[in-house]
Parts: C-alpha cells; sequence; structure tokens
C-alpha cells in the first residue's frame, strides 16, 4: 500500500480549499472569503500552511468594510426611508464581521514578522439609530397599509411587522396590529356541497367530503369552513356540485371450463415380452405410471360498481362571481370471484386453486357504494384545492 496517498490527498483537499479561498477574492466576494479563512485560522491559526489565509483574510477585510463604507455614503446621501433596511443590515454585517475576526488575533504574518492590520469600528450608535429609524418608518408603513381595503397590503403589513418584531422586539402595540393584519389577511371560504342528482346522498360521505379538517388545507392566510359562522364575513366559496350518480345492476357472471390432466399415480415394475427387466445389478426397472383425470369448474364473478360525477367551482362571494369550475368523477368498483367443481381436483390448473376457497359474498347497498366512491372523491377535491389556490 502506497503510505504517501492520505497525505497526498489531504495536499489536494488543502488546495482547492485555499484556492477556492482565493478565487473568492479575486470575483470581490468578501465575506465568503472572510469565512472561509476565518474557520481555517480557527482550527489552527499557527500552522505555517495556514499562512496564506491570514494575507487573505486582512486583504478581504479591508476590501469589504471599504465597500459597505462607501455603499453607506450612498444610501445617506439618498435619503430614501425605503433605504433604511439595507443601512441597518450593512450595519450590523459590519459589526458582525469584525466580531468574527476579533477571537483570532493576533494573527501574525511570518514572512513580513508583524501581525496583521484590521481597522475595528464601534457600530453600536449607527445600529441602534438606524434600527430606530427603521422601526419607526415600518411602524407608520403597517399602520397606512392597515386603513385600506386591500387583503394583500394586510398581509404585507403583517411580514413587515414581524421583521420589525425581530429587530425590535415589543415596539409599541406591534404583537396587537400583527394579530390585526393576521386576521384581517385571512381569505375565509365557504365549503358547500348541491345535488343535482336524484339520488340521496349518504348523509355521512356528506359530512366526511366536507370536514375539512380532515384534509389539512388550513394555512396562515386561508381558513374553510363547511359550518358558515354568522359573525364572519366570506370572501370565497367552493361549491361541490354532485352532477350524476350512476350505479350498475348487481351481476353474476358464470364462466365454466373443462381440465383434463395427466398425473402420476404409482410406479410399478417394466415388463417387456412377459418379463421383468432388471438393472445390472439384478434390480428390477421401474416406471411411473400415469392416469388421466378431469374436472368441470364454474367460475362466478360478482360485480356492481357506482360513479359519481360532480364539478367543483370556485365564487367570490362578495361579487357573487364564478371564478373557476372544475369537472371531477369517481369510481368504484365491487368484484368478487369464487368458484366451484366437480371431478378429480388434481386436475385443475394452480391459478383456479384459490377461488376453490371462496365464498359468495353479499352485495353492498346502493348507499354503500356512493360512500365508497366518495373516498376517491374526497382525494380528488383535495388534489383541486391544493393546485388552485384562490391567491397566489
Amino acid at each position: 500500500m502506497n503510505r504517501l496517498l492520505p497525505y497526498a490527498f489531504l495536499f489536494l483537499l488543502f488546495s482547492c480549499g485555499l484556492k477556492n479561498t482565493q478565487e473568492m477574492l479575486r470575483s470581490g466576494d468578501y465575506d465568503n472569503a472572510i469565512d472561509r479563512a476565518a474557520y481555517a485560522l480557527s482550527k489552527n491559526k499557527d500552522k505555517k500552511g495556514n499562512q496564506e489565509y491570514i494575507y487573505i483574510l486582512e486583504d478581504a477585510y479591508a476590501k469589504a468594510v471599504d465597500r459597505d463604507n462607501r455603499q453607506v455614503q450612498l444610501l445617506g446621501k439618498d435619503a430614501n426611508p425605503r433605504n433604511l433596511e439595507e443601512l441597518f443590515n450593512t450595519y450590523v454585517q459590519m459589526n458582525n464581521r469584525q466580531e468574527k475576526i476579533r477571537p483570532l488575533l493576533p494573527l501574525h504574518k511570518a514572512q513580513e514578522n508583524r501581525d496583521a492590520k484590521f481597522e475595528f469600528s464601534d457600530y453600536s450608535d449607527q445600529i441602534a439609530n438606524s434600527k430606530n429609524a427603521l422601526s419607526k418608518y415600518l411602524y407608520d408603513n403597517t399602520k397606512a397599509l392597515l386603513l385600506t381595503k386591500d387583503k394583500m397590503n394586510y398581509r404585507r403589513a403583517y411580514e413587515d411587522l414581524n421583521y420589525l418584531n425581530q429587530i425590535n422586539p415589543n415596539f409599541r402595540d406591534v404583537p396587537q396590529l400583527m394579530q390585526q393584519a393576521l386576521q384581517k389577511g385571512t381569505d375565509y371560504v365557504k365549503v358547500v356541497s348541491r345535488n343535482e342528482t336524484r339520488i340521496m346522498i349518504p348523509v355521512q360521505l356528506e359530512r366526511d367530503l366536507l370536514d375539512f379538517s380532515t384534509y389539512g388545507l388550513n394555512d396562515k392566510w386561508t381558513v374553510y369552513q363547511s359550518n358558515p359562522q354568522p359573525n364572519v364575513e366570506y370572501d370565497f366559496s367552493i361549491g361541490l356540485n354532485f352532477r350524476e350518480i350512476n350505479i350498475s345492476p348487481e351481476r353474476v357472471n358464470q364462466t365454466q371450463r373443462t381440465f383434463e390432466k395427466e398425473i402420476k399415480v404409482g410406479q410399478q415394475k417394466k415388463i417387456v415380452r412377459g418379463h421383468v427387466v432388471k438393472d445390472s445389478l439384478g434390480h428390477a426397472v421401474m416406471i411411473d405410471v400415469f392416469k388421466k383425470v378431469k374436472a368441470f369448474v364454474v367460475e362466478y364473478e360478482q360485480y356492481k360498481a357506482s360513479q359519481v360525477v360532480a364539478k367543483v367551482d370556485y365564487s367570490d362571494v362578495r361579487t357573487n362571481q364564478l371564478l373557476q369550475t372544475f369537472p371531477v368523477s369517481s369510481e368504484f368498483v365491487f368484484s368478487n370471484r369464487y368458484a366451484r367443481y366437480k371431478g378429480d381436483k388434481r386436475a385443475i390448473d394452480k391459478d383456479y386453486l384459490p377461488f376453490l376457497n371462496q365464498r359468495p359474498l353479499p352485495f353492498p347497498t346502493n348507499e354503500q357504494m356512493v360512500y365508497d366512491t366518495g373516498e376517491d372523491l374526497k382525494a380528488k377535491l383535495k388534489d383541486i384545492i391544493i393546485r388552485n389556490k384562490f391567491r397566489n
């Protein structure tokens, strides 16, 4: 075994990591270069092979700070309140960057016989001032959004308030405003069913289809309700309209088959010209004895099918406008096979043997057939709703 292979692999791995970090520095990806170099130095900053990472870290840090300072000056000159978030995040990033390097110091550059230089600043005032300015802007802007009559504005207000609560917890009445934005931005969907057929729909099926608590569809911005509440203003409705319910007659089909087979029933001595044939040891030669057997099989198949054809209507409750319609249908088949035979069972093909142990079953009622069809219908209804949201 070549003992140099593990060392060659480690050298290659180190070289690739170093080259990638150098490429990040050259391409202006300073913060990723800093992360890579800081990670390598945190393992062993005094390792000779890590010297190059010190040079990279020093260079990348200086260039990143210079870039951010120029960006801060630009944002300050613009004086657009929309820049407050970027300004705040830039100061936080500048502070986090130097805190990432601080535990590694000092970092000695052996070739120059000096420590690497990193200019650190106290950003606490800038962070506090920009955070307060951003908090006030977000608060005032979301208050304005909540005065509109647009649900998408309410949702934007909620997201901004949530962000505000993260950077500045318990700022004024933000938790209460978040609850208000959540409530005003939520779509309430009423779910109803209509039977346009002449067949009674099982009560349990209708309950199961409209029990949206089992669908797992409710999300932060959408609530489905099949029991309309008088104090809720609904935005949309989903109507499940039963158009057709088809149930086939109960049928029992018969198929008759005859099986014949030669089977081995034993052995006997081989006789030629009245004499027993013997082998070289003087033993009688034995031959198989076959017998033709026969059996008659009657196969029965019980069959009954049901089909439910419906459509799903999406409507805007406020405008009473039909938005979309989706056709949906489902089928359920009851089938049972069993068989009876006469004759010698040994003649019957093995594929038919399991049916000999089966028995006829009572046909399900029409109501049960429709209910069983509804199980598949429920899955298809859920798929329609998942694929077709009221709002994108």
